[in-house]
């Protein structure tokens, strides 16, 4: 399979929000309530926020298959040297083919370049397919943070990191 690794554009918006939204639920599946999951998705992944977020950078890079945006990677350095792995989604028709690796890599690339010595990310706690993922490039865990929704749920995510 040949894709294409690019920068994240405005036109992606609306398929970077389909992407989002169904790997977010993917991870949270019978974790959280389909109430939150609903509220949180039309929050964060509907087509117009996802596209304010592009236009800040939110979005870095988009994998790109015969055309279509497969995946999408963002990230940012808040802190000298400590960088953030802050969203990452791969279409679930297109997992496994080297997309994941390739837009970690590309993200991991820009990171280095702007002077970031340890990168780091929040994981789902028992996310089948995220946490294998970054434990084999090297990431280890750091902590566990909870986090409480307005409707009482928690949220368990692992904190996780790595040198680059």
């Amino acid at each position: 399979m040949t894709f294409e690794i690019r920068k994240t554009e405005a036109g992606d918006a609306e398929r970077i929000a389909e992407i989002c939204s169904a790997g977010w639920r993917q991870t949270v599946k019978g974790k959280l309530s389909s109430t939150f999951q609903q509220q949180t998705v039309n929050y964060w992944y509907n087509a117009d926020k996802v596209k304010q977020d592009i236009k800040k950078g939110n979005y870095s890079y988009t994998a790109v298959y015969d055309g279509i945006a497969v995946g999408v990677i963002g990230g940012g350095i808040p802190e000298a040297k400590r960088a953030e792995v802050y969203v990452f989604y791969i279409d679930s028709q297109y997992r496994y083919h080297g997309i994941g690796k390739a837009l970690l890599h590309k993200l991991t690339e820009h990171h280095k370049n702007k002077g970031a010595s340890e990168q780091w990310v929040s994981v789902q706690a028992d996310n089948e397919l995220g946490l294998p993922f970054y434990k084999a490039r090297g990431f280890i865990q750091h902590s566990v943070k909870e986090t409480k929704s307005a409707s009482g749920e928690v949220q368990v995510s692992l904190r996780m990191k790595r040198d680059i």
